[in-house]
């Protein structure tokens, strides 16, 4: 497998390859980690040695050989490095997010049979502790933090300084062991078991072996080259199928230097400090980063307005052109871009659900290198991407050189289930051989996904999930997420759902992005006291209102949303309204607000509302409001105007 990247075939394993690092460029910087405002810098060698310390640490406490390492916290160098420790004696590592609700960690972790979990911090292990008595498989937490741990005295506590010299008292014992560990591992290995979105059930679990996914790893990499001089910020979390390949295969490959930054809070700050060369965000933080940037302008003085106004619509017109205008980039973007901290980026990325083609134009004409990419976690992640001179807004690009691609069962359109395979293929479900049968087959994977290929170029087009296509009344074809996404790139709205299968019009349930609407009641002297409040509130609803309008003076006149409502909270992963990644639940919603829903579809102009919500802290706050049903009036169709879905 010789390439640019070096003969990846004698490094089949992800401990072999940091090996190989650390042998070969011992002081070449390999992480930067932001604490207390500082950037710490660790070498390729103090990866290994800690990598090291913490697997012969395992090695004592009697993890062994197909057993699972339980991984939760925030993205930190030390969850990488157990991660690596635990495949280096022959172990899975299973990482849970970090803002997981306790019957989420409970289940996965009794799932996997999880002995050993690495915490991060307090937080974390207050969490474990809460729910003890329902993992009795749990035998050891270590925590990474001692911050605030003194107090506890539970024995299955061990820190992570601990649990080094464990193992630096054994590498004295034992000095060649951990070179043995490694040597016996192999491509076959199962290394992650990286949890699924779950949009119906709970996740399940894909077996991804270390050779396969190294393997496609480095084709993504002859897709989308990266270099040791390069720099990526790792933001997303690491449990998600795209950090790992990221922040792990492919820094293990390419040495490009990972960032971590010191709180999710500081993420926009931290990566101007860094300029990255690379990033991956999640769609949400595009539409977020969108959102906020047209919000700042609200504040700006008219000039700056007209300023921003002239250069965006100058860049627009030059990206329709195929072109970058010059004077938009002097006057806006250069500036812009360096606010951002995207001045260095040479490829940007995006993925884990559809990011909609006005906010993916609203960056590329701002000159920022974004691409879509698209795949799945049982195939190892992405495995099509945008190339960087054949960018298309509607599509996700080609396949890569180790991935095919066909639809199956294509109608009079072309559109069909996408399925594919390639190099990266997981090895199944654990312990889920029903479901394996279920989504693999003939050495295929069936994704569930309804797409189709663009005569013209051959890019994929993926239109929304098959089961969430939707028919109205009338019979008429429509993606909600394909709306969805259309509304999202207004700045007010922070989530969305269409509704609309097999009733006679579509409607939508919208939540107010919280920051931004606040900001523009100040601004205008509007007074509330929480998001309940202001969502309620005549002046928001006039606002979302001339929101919705333009959205669907865009779309065919039976894809037009006729009513809506703005729900009293925000969607939350945590009340099961979205997955970890932000895909919608769509079962969930309707199930959850059925009454809302109802009042849509029937005549009355408001939906009383009388509920509990709960926070994270565990608290409970009652909810008594009225909805107000916004009917709209429709504009004429615009010419020529056809669904996403049924190109």
């Amino acid at each position: 497998m010789q390439s640019e990247y070096g003969d990846v075939s004698k490094f089949d394993t992800f401990p072999k390859l940091l090996q190989h690092n650390a042998a070969s460029w011992p002081d070449e910087v390999a992480m930067r980690e932001k604490e207390f405002g500082i950037w710490n810098e660790y070498s390729w060698s103090h990866c290994a040695r800690q990598v090291r310390l913490i697997a012969l640490g395992l090695h004592a406490l009697g993890f062994h050989r197909g057993a699972v390492l339980g991984l939760i916290g925030k993205n930190r160098p030390h969850w990488v490095w157990s991660e690596v420790a635990a495949h280096a004696l022959g172990g899975s590592s299973l990482g849970i997010y970090q803002d997981s609700m306790g019957a989420e960690v409970v289940y996965l972790i009794n799932y996997a049979e999880t002995r050993i979990i690495v915490a991060e911090d307090e937080e974390q292990v207050d969490k474990l502790l809460e729910i003890a008595d329902q993992i009795p498989c749990v035998q050891r937490i270590v925590y990474c933090d001692p911050r605030g741990m003194r107090k506890y005295e539970d024995p299955r506590l061990l820190s992570l300084e601990e649990l080094q010299k464990l193992g630096e008292r054994l590498d004295g014992e034992q000095p060649g062991l951990y070179e043995a560990e490694v040597a016996a591992g192999g491509a076959a290995d199962v290394a992650i078991l990286c949890t699924t979105s779950g949009t119906v059930s709970n996740p399940k679990l894909a077996m991804l072996q270390a050779g396969p996914f190294l393997a496609h790893c480095l084709s993504y990499l002859r897709a989308d080259p990266k270099l040791p001089s390069d720099d990526y910020v790792s933001v997303l979390p690491l449990p998600w199928i795209m950090e790992q390949v990221y922040a792990v295969a492919q820094w293990l490959i390419s040495r490009i230097t990972v960032n971590f930054v010191e709180e999710p809070e500081t993420m926009m700050a931290d990566l101007r400090e860094i300029g990255p060369t690379f990033v991956l965000l999640a769609p949400r933080v595009w539409e977020g980063i969108a959102a906020d940037v047209r919000a700042r302008m609200m504040d700006a003085t008219r000039f700056k307005q007209w300023m921003f106004d002239l250069g965006m619509k100058l860049g627009m017109r030059a990206l329709d052109q195929g072109r970058r205008s010059r004077l938009a980039h002097h006057i806006l973007f250069r500036a812009l871009k360096d606010r951002l901290g995207f001045t260095y980026l040479k490829s940007a990325a995006t993925g884990g659900a559809a990011l909609g083609p006005d906010t993916f134009r609203f960056f590329q004409a701002m000159g920022v290198p974004l691409r879509q990419i698209y795949g799945q976690t049982e195939l190892s992640g992405a495995y099509t991407v945008h190339r960087s001179d054949d960018i298309d807004f509607d599509t996700v690009g080609v396949p890569f050189d180790d991935a095919e691609v066909r639809i199956e069962e294509p109608d009079a359109n072309g559109v069909g289930e996408i399925v594919a395979r390639g190099v990266g293929m997981f090895l199944g479900y654990y312990r889920n051989e029903e479901a394996t049968k279920g989504d693999l087959r003939d050495g295929w994977m069936f994704t569930g996904d309804a797409g189709y290929f663009k005569q013209e170029n051959n890019h994929l087009v993926v239109i929304d999930r098959i089961k969430d296509l939707a028919v109205t009344a009338t019979g008429s074809r429509f993606s909600p997420q394909f709306i969805e996404n259309k509304l999202k790139f207004s700045p007010f709205i922070a989530e969305a759902v269409i509704l609309g299968h097999q009733r006679e019009f579509l409607t939508a349930i919208i939540c107010i992005r919280f920051s931004i609407v606040s900001k523009w009641a100040e601004q205008r002297t509007i007074a509330f006291t929480n998001y309940t409040n202001l969502s309620a509130r005549p002046e928001v609803y006039d606002l979302l209102r001339a929101e919705v309008e333009k959205v669907n003076a865009t779309l065919p006149e039976p894809h037009r949303i006729r009513k809506f409502v703005l729900l009293y909270k925000e969607l939350d992963a945590d009340d099961g309204e979205l997955t970890r990644t932000r895909k919608v639940r769509r079962g969930v919603i309707n199930e959850k607000y059925a009454d809302i829903i109802e009042a849509l579809y029937g005549d009355t102009p408001s939906v009383h509302v009388d509920t509990m919500i709960t926070f994270q802290d565990g608290t409970k706050s009652r909810i008594q409001t009225d909805l107000k049903v916004v009917t709209l009036e429709l504009p004429e169709a615009p010419a020529d105007r056809r669904p996403q879905a049924a190109e």
